[in-house]
């Protein structure tokens, strides 16, 4: 089998840190046209921020879940943190709540090495550990004075290293298209400027097992120094990443293990006996110092002078791709640099990273219980981004296309999603005050003025047939046969039925501010009623959405356009508008057509058999503005004039009304006509019933 050293670059043998300089991994599906590096993933904070996305959460917890279990080809849970978990264990992968298209690469990465160690990596041998290390290290430690529990954490991070180097080979090998997920997570979490200069340095040279762990976990390090410490070959040679990286080493952790014990009795046999605490010399003096770092001992560090930064920086190759037996001439570690004092902080900072990311000990970002339940909310109800608008300008003075904006798709409904309070335009406050304060019940009246046109809609259900005989063609009439004998050939009978085509209706209301009152109202009893007759018609699929705009964050212009389908009949219950309409209201501006280019996958094209229209109730001419996208005039409106002839082209009849008020512009007249065409009409909201009845009408023709 060949080995190409590129294949794995991110993972082993690499110097520093390199950063992305090609668009983020996550662009295919976040459609994201920005240039950038990895960002912080993890902060200090542990608490979500105030208009924090949860939609946007969701999101991306979901898409993380797919990457999971398509390279584990397991369904394993992918699950916010909520209970200060660091770790996995061993049946769940558990991401940060910090998220967003920058550190989503870093994320999936994380997500994948932790469901590939589930997959991979046997979980009882680390909970019964102690008793799986041979009796023959424990009998080395007592002769250098090492106790038990050091040699259980030691042998448990060895563990961990080798762990690591086979279960990252193993899905670089077998899903090599996740690697660049993988990169982004190493160089956040494991690579450092800081580790390399301290490697090339003359830290972490005495024999004592903090140095041998530093410069283990760092052997795929192209600046390794395998000369540094006594028996370093030796253990190189034991692990043999080569080995592990094709294929040809551990292939369970039974033997991972049997590795990292032979490395711990290295170890054992490598370090100085360890003097207690109250061991004196006859001055008095302890005689302990060469386990702090502070002896004289010449142990191979080739002393030196304190250099800088940018000295260090010029003897670190970062592109360095070698394979450990390729360079073994420079690897002895005869040479080292002195490092500042400060230079030596970083050092220590960076290498107790490094211990905790191979512990699995990675700080997650944890939400609440609140915030837990609503993204769970939210995940029912379908809650999905649609990139809209990219031949809009960003900006007002710019007439140059942008990169559009992302529109907040809501597929359904729920109780759960109402309680959560996370889109006003279906509040529970709206629910719980609905009969209040003497408000107008659409949904009561709109269900009563339903049943009346339902009555008329029912014959849509009903079929008749006539039955032609005596013809030269069709099937045989069975009374007809014996006249065969008379020489009369016409005994063939033809039947035609005559039936309604099955009708598909989307009415899409909008539910900006200015629809408040009378206005929604009306529409909304008009859309129920609909719904009511089209239930008892029986062969008519009818969809009711509602059009508004969701702030994703506190901060003024973080908004994007809403579209939230309200009730669906292929797979919704008219006891869903009685319980749940009620939590309707209006919310934000009016985006229009960056709405209805969003759904316009969702929509049923009509064709001979089947009849399709799209019903638009609407007040205004399109509004909407973001930090992305400048939504107006007239690039808004041939932006929808395109959506509605898009809808045309599938065959779909697009009805547009302008629920006019007690006063209408003549450019509001204007524009609306150019959106909606000749199919555009003008009704007050006093008059809206007669819609319903004219949709009746014409649902009755053939």
């Amino acid at each position: 089998m060949s080995f190409n050293s590129k294949d794995f670059k991110g993972f082993t043998f690499r110097s520093g840190p390199v950063k992305n300089k090609v668009k983020q991994n996550s662009s295919f599906w976040t459609n994201n046209n920005d240039d950038t590096d990895v960002d912080e993933f993890l902060g200090i904070d542990t608490t979500i921020k105030k208009g924090k996305d949860l939609v946007a959460l969701a999101a991306y917890r979901r898409a993380i879940s797919n990457f999971v279990n398509i390279v584990t080809g397991m369904n394993i849970p992918v699950s916010f943190n909520n209970k200060d978990e660091s770790f996995t264990d061993g049946k769940k992968v558990v991401i940060g709540a910090s998220l967003d298209d920058k550190k989503f690469d870093v994320a999936v990465g994380l997500a994948l090495h932790e469901g590939s160690h589930i997959k991979l990596s046997d979980f009882n041998i680390l909970r019964h550990l102690e008793n799986s290390i041979p009796a023959e290290v424990y009998v080395l430690a007592e002769k250098v004075n090492v106790d038990r529990m050091t040699v259980i954490s030691t042998v448990k991070s060895i563990l961990n290293y080798i762990e690591d180097r086979r279960i990252d080979s193993f899905i670089f090998r077998t899903s090599p298209g996740y690697k660049s997920y993988y990169h982004a997570m190493y160089n956040k979490y494991f690579y450092s400027k800081n580790v390399d200069k301290g490697l090339l340095s003359s830290e972490f040279r005495m024999e004592n097992i903090e140095s041998y762990m530093f410069r283990i976990i760092n052997l795929h390090n192209s600046n390794r120094q395998l000369g540094a410490l006594k028996g370093l070959r030796d253990i190189y040679d034991r692990i043999d990443l080569r080995s592990i990286m094709m294929g040809c080493g551990p292939c369970d952790t039974s033997q991972s293990l049997a590795s990292a014990c032979d490395v711990m009795s290295i170890i054992l046999m490598s370090i100085d006996p360890i003097k207690v605490e109250d061991d004196k010399d006859e001055s008095g003096n302890s005689d302990s110092d060469s386990e702090n770092g502070d002896s004289t001992e010449d142990n191979g560090s080739g002393g030196g002078n304190t250099i800088s930064d940018e000295e260090l920086e010029d003897m670190i190759d970062s592109d360095s791709l070698e394979t450990p037996s390729e360079n073994l001439d420079n690897d002895d570690g005869s040479e080292s640099v002195e490092l500042s004092e400060r230079q030596k902080q970083m050092l220590r900072k960076a290498f107790e990273k490094q211990e905790k990311f191979l512990d699995g000990d990675v700080q997650k970002t944890k939400l609440t219980k609140k915030e837990t339940k609503d993204i769970n909310a939210i995940e029912e109800s379908g809650a999905t981004y649609e990139q809209v608008g990219n031949d809009i300008p960003k900006n007002y003075w710019d007439s140059t296309a942008g990169s559009g904006t992302k529109c907040l798709v809501v597929k359904n409904l729920t109780q759960k999603l109402i309680d959560s309070d996370q889109f006003r335009c279906a509040y529970s406050w709206n629910q719980r005050n609905y009969t209040q304060y003497e408000r107008y019940n659409f949904v009561e009246e709109g269900l009563r003025l339903g049943t009346v046109l339902g009555r008329k809609l029912q014959v849509r259900g009903e079929e008749s047939s006539l039955k032609y005989t005596r013809q030269d063609s069709g099937k045989i009439d069975k009374r007809l046969i014996s006249e065969l004998g008379f020489g009369n050939s016409n005994v063939f009978s033809q039947t035609f039925v005559d039936r309604y085509n099955k009708a598909y209706l989307h009415i899409s209301v909008d539910a900006s501010g200015s629809m408040s009152g009378s206005k929604w109202n009306k529409a909304m009893t008009s859309a129920v009623a609909m719904i009511k007759a089209c239930d008892m018609a029986g062969n008519i699929d009818v969809v009711v959405s509602i059009r508004a705009t969701h702030e994703t964050d506190s901060r003024r212009g973080h908004g994007v356009p809403l579209i939230l389908v309200a009730y669906d009949s292929r797979v919704d219950k008219l006891v869903k508008v009685k319980n749940l309409f009620t939590a309707l209201d209006v919310s934000g501006v009016t985006p229009e057509g960056l709405c209805f280019e969003a759904i316009q996958k969702d929509l049923i094209p009509g064709n001979s058999n089947q009849d399709s229209y799209f019903i638009n109730f609407s007040d205004g001419q399109p509004y909407f503005g973001n930090s992305e996208i400048d939504y107006h005039g007239s690039s808004a409106e041939k932006h929808t004039a395109k959506m509605c002839n898009n809808m045309r082209a599938m065959g779909i009849s697009v009805l547009s009304y302008f629920i006019g008020g007690e006063y209408e512009s003549e450019r509001d007249n204007r524009a609306f006509t150019a959106m909606y065409g000749k199919d555009a009409e003008f009704v007050n909201a006093t008059n809206m019933m007669q819609v319903a009845k004219t949709m009746n009408k014409k649902f009755l023709e053939k």
